[in-house]
């Protein structure tokens, strides 16, 4: 063994200690994740870019300026939120907030800690159902339940750590650690890995269906997603993985799963 490796093998061991950040609930979401950075830390930067963004769309007249519209995101927000409680019991006690932007971007996502913002293009321009966007709305509360952000933030700490080691035992050049720009990219953006999509998809159609929303929407939600990627209007929270059939195969093979979610919420 070349002993001049051994502390970065040391390190990388170290590195592979991972837990959950969720329970997996009737869809299974459990799966090990690398956390190596705080959520406090991160909620706290979620706070700061959240107000940053309202502030200055409140400045530009474009904030909740449609107060029905409003009202619905809200409305579906107000009966996802306490279902959070399958996947992870601390979060229907975050301090949620929900708001919407006047805009033709077909966006919306959800901070860590429970930041959710809409855009108006995404409800008007698909024409979407107080199920269709409980869908969206499911979806994004995932990533913030599985705290999909920490874990790519975490992930840029692995590998700088690595880097650094790198560069101290092997000669392999310089490398600067920037995870704050890092955190605050990964904060208001929506590059999440494909597993990430699937994760997100799941619990979010868990979520919807104990809320009392038809999962089934799910079906007609990401059929639009792919007519407006195929007219050039992709939303912006797809950009890099774009609704395909395989989607929707994935939320009808879930169907049996979450039916009965649904219905006994119903009931």
């Amino acid at each position: 063994m070349n002993f001049h490796l051994a502390p970065l093998l040391i390190a990388l061991s170290l590195l592979s200690g991972c837990t959950s950040t969720t329970e997996g609930g009737a869809v299974g979401a459990s799966r090990p994740q690398l956390l190596l950075v705080s959520s406090q830390e991160l909620d706290q930067m979620a706070v700061q870019a959240y107000t940053k963004l309202t502030s200055e769309a409140a400045a530009k007249g474009a904030l909740n300026t449609d107060a029905a519209m409003l009202a619905r995101v809200r409305a579906v927000a107000a009966r996802l939120e306490p279902k959070t409680a399958v996947f992870r019991g601390d979060a229907p006690s975050w301090k949620w907030e929900v708001n919407l932007i006047e805009s033709d971007q077909l966006n919306a996502f959800c901070m860590p800690g429970g930041k959710i913002m809409f855009y108006t293009g995404l409800v008007r321009k698909l024409n979407l159902t107080d199920e269709e966007i409980a869908v969206v709305m499911g979806h994004e509360i995932a990533h913030a339940l599985r705290e999909h952000s920490r874990e790519q933030v975490s992930q840029a700490a692995a590998a700088q750590t690595v880097i650094g080691l790198g560069t101290q035992l092997l000669g392999l050049g310089s490398g600067t650690a920037q995870l704050t720009g890092t955190a605050y990219q990964a904060l208001v953006a929506t590059n999440f890995s494909r597993a990430h999509e699937a994760e997100a998809d799941r619990i979010g159609l868990e979520l919807m269906a104990r809320a009392g929303y038809n999962p089934q929407a799910g079906v007609s939600l990401w059929q639009k997603m792919g007519t407006a990627g195929n007219t050039g209007g992709t939303p912006d929270f797809l950009s890099t993985h774009p609704s395909d059939s395989s989607r929707v195969q994935q939320i009808q093979a879930l169907l049996p799963t979450v039916m009965p979610l649904y219905q006994a919420a119903r009931r």
